[in-house]
This record gives C-alpha cells, structure tokens and sequence, in this order.
C-alpha cells in the first residue's frame, strides 16, 4: 500500500515537472526568439529610416528601460495573486502586451512611421517582455530550489540542470529567430514579419493561459505576503555581503564597456557591404555558441569556482575586442580571410559571449537567494544588469562621438574597440567581489 501510494506521488511529481518544462520553454524560446524582429528592427531603422549609428545605439539602449522596473514586476508577482495564481499570470500579461505592441507596428504604413512612434512601441514590447522574463526567471529558482531539495544526489546539480535547461531553450530560440531574420530580410516586408511574430506572442498568450498554476507544483509563498513585507525581504537578501558584492560586481562587469554594437552594425553593413543573410549567419553562430556553452556548462563547469569561470569569460571578451580591432586595421583581410567569414564567426561569437556569464552567475545567486523573495531577487538582479546595459550603451555613444566615428567615417573604430578592451579587463581586478559556492556544494558537483 505504502509502496502505490509513493509511485503515485513520484508519477504526479514527474507530470508537473513535465508542465514546468513545457511553461519554462516556450517562455524562454520565445525569449530567444526576440532577436527575429530586433534584427528587422536595425535594417529598418537604418535604410527606412536613415538613422545615425548613435541614434541607432541610443535607441537599442533606450528601449530596454522598462527592464530597469523589474523590481517592481518582481514585488507584483510575489505579493499579488490573480485568480489564485502569481506566476502564470504575469507571463500571459507579458505575452498579451508584446504581441499588441508588434501588431500595431505591423499594422502602420512604413511612409508614416516616425522614429518617436515606433520608439514608443518597442518600449511597450519591452515592458511586456520583461514582467514575463521576471515571472519566468521566478519560476526557474522556485522549481529549481525544489528539485533541488528533491534530489538525493547533488542539490546544486539539479537547480544548475533546470538553469541549463531554459538558457538552452532560449538559445534554440535565438537561432531560429537570427535565420529567419537573415533570409527574410529582403524578402519580405518588414511590416510582414513584425505581424508574424506578433501571431508567435498571441499564441503563447493563449498556450499560458490554458495551463493553471497549481499543475506545476510550485512552493507555496507565505499566504499572499504584502509589497512592504516582499520589499522587506529583498532588502534583508541584499544586506548579505555575499549577495551585495556579487551583484555589484556583475552590474560592473557590464556598466564599464563601452557597447559599440551600433557601430558595428553600421560598419558591417554600410562600410564592409555585409548584407542582411551573413548578418543572419553570423547571429546564427552565435546563438549555436550559446547552445554549446549551456550544454557543456550543465556537463563540465557547473563545479568550477565562480569567480575563476566569470573572470575567464572576461578575458576572452578582452581578447576578442583586440581581434575585432585587428579586423577594422585590414590585418585579417592581409592574411586571406575574408570580411563575411571574420563578422560569421568572430563578431558572432562577441556577440555572445557577453551572455555567458548569466548562466553561472543565476546558478551562483539562485542558490544564494534565501527562501521566499526569489522572484524579487531575480529580478532585482535583472534591473540592474539592464541599467548596466543602458549605461554601457550610452558609454559607447561618448566613446564612438570622442574617437570621431560617424555613418560614414569609421577610421577612429579600431582606437575605440582598444579602449573596449581595457575597460573590459578592470573588473577581472575586482574578481573577489564574487563568492564561491559553499564547499559542500562544490565536493557534490565533483
């Protein structure tokens, strides 16, 4: 008797797990997912618009001020329940106004668009994007926490398994989003393809809706805590040293490069004659890049120290910015390689590889983050990677307009990847802001 009861509690467990799955990858894939329309969205505001490279990176950067308020999303999701539910929710309000938001672009005439309008709506898919990116990433710690304290064998294993899982998702997502924007671009219209993804969110939309929250089995939060008593809890979580110095760390790590990628863009294709289907190649291997690094960190890495993995990725970063200051200088082109071949590869491994310190150091914070304010802290940690983000957007614009750099002058580029290089390497000197995992935890992943 003892024995059906305990096989009939493993196979619910397995089938909620199973909906966990299906709910954190269709959320994550369409995460990824988002690249399709950003990639229409820089042609379009280049040659429809003929935009400058800075107002093309001042706009990449400004749109992603609704990410700073997660927060605020975070608090909602964790204090509010709608229908008995906290989670669920918020991803289908998030799906609901991102596919309003690409409709509507979709559906005005490119003759009548200004560049104040379709700033307004991309701020709107923004903020959609990110209330569903918080209760998703909410979702991963609690599911995570769970499994782990579920697992007989290696707890941390199994919350760093589910987080290989999802970045894996998005990484497909990514893919698929780079190729159909490489070969669509040109063919089709960008109102086309801004309608077809806006079809992607509405059905999402309807899929979150039709699953309840209580399928996927989540832990129970302390009976509908207030804001003030969430708000509470961040800040008690933030006061750990641990925490704080990780965080500030990270945000740094971002906040002191100088993004050129606006610049890139415009000397990609307005200087070098890259079009739109290498472009959509190179995005492709980056995004691959990523699916590799997801499945080797998940099978190789996850008993790496921090600190050690966060530094290296760091100084690969450095390294490829000196290679992208050698590209712009002619030196690859010296040696027989051509243009198309070093912005697939290279530049489309860059791209990437300024994502992949997420991945370790959700694991590290996930597994820090104390019980209960798990959605407030991830998206508090989401907050300020995005002002790090902004800030180092805006860095770049200082940095491009001081070395010179317009549409049509790019002979001051290679002096500005340099100083990308060295501000890149200043937060290797501060590695020690990031803890490691508990000994314990690194003997189990061993």
């Amino acid at each position: 008797m003892g024995s059906s009861s305990w096989d009939k509690e493993e196979s619910k467990k397995g089938r909620n797990w199973g909906t966990v799955k299906v709910m954190l990858g269709l959320g994550f894939w369409v995460q990824g997912l988002r690249c399709f329309p950003w990639l229409v969205v820089n042609f379009f505001l280049k040659d429809g618009l003929k935009v400058e490279p800075s107002t093309l990176q001042l706009l990449q950067h400004s749109a992603s001020l609704p990410m700073v308020s997660k927060p605020i999303y975070g608090l909602l999701s964790d204090s509010f329940y709608i229908a008995g539910q906290h989670r669920i929710p918020y991803i289908a309000l998030g799906a609901f106004l991102q596919a309003v938001s690409w409709i509507a672009i979709a559906s005005v005439s490119p003759s009548t668009m200004s560049f104040f309008t379709i700033t307004l709506y991309l701020l709107l898919s923004n903020l959609g994007a990110s209330v569903a990116e918080v209760a998703n990433d909410a979702i991963v710690a609690e599911a995570g926490k769970q499994l782990s304290a579920s697992s007989k064998s290696s707890p941390s294993s199994s919350s760093g398994e589910l987080q290989s899982f999802v970045w894996i998702a998005s990484a497909v997502g990514g893919v698929l989003g780079n190729l159909l924007g490489g070969v669509a671009i040109g063919r089709f219209s960008p109102q086309a393809m801004f309608l077809l993804f806006g079809i992607i969110l509405a059905t999402q939309f309807l899929i979150t809706i039709s699953i309840h929250e209580s399928s996927l089995n989540l832990p129970k939060s302390p009976s509908n805590a207030s804001i003030k008593k969430q708000l509470s809890e961040l800040l008690h979580a933030l006061q750990k040293p641990e925490i704080a110095r990780a965080i500030t760390w990270f945000a740094a790590s971002y906040a002191v490069i100088p993004a050129l990628t606006g610049t890139m863009f415009f000397y990609q294709t307005q200087d070098l004659g890259i079009g739109s289907s290498v472009l959509g190649i190179s995005k492709v291997f980056g995004q691959a890049m990523m699916l590799v690094w997801g499945i080797l960190y998940n099978r190789n890495l996850k008993s790496v120290p921090p600190k050690k993995l966060l530094s290296g990725i760091q100084l690969l970063m450095a390294g490829l910015m000196v290679s992208d200051a050698m590209f712009v200088n002619g030196i690859y082109r010296k040696m027989g390689m051509p243009d198309w071949l070093y912005v697939v590869v290279f530049s489309g491994f860059l791209e990437v590889v300024y994502f992949f310190k997420i991945l370790p150091f959700n694991v590290l914070i996930a597994q820090l983050c104390p019980p209960g304010c798990e959605g407030s802290l991830m998206a508090f940690l989401a907050s300020v990677v995005a002002f790090s983000f902004i800030a180092s957007g805006y860095f770049g614009v200082a940095v491009a307009s001081y070395v010179g750099v317009t549409g049509n002058d790019f002979s001051g580029l290679p002096r500005a990847l340099l100083l990308q290089a060295v501000c890149t390497l200043l937060p290797v000197y501060w590695s020690s802001l990031v803890p490691d995992l508990p000994e314990k935890a690194r003997k189990k992943e061993s």
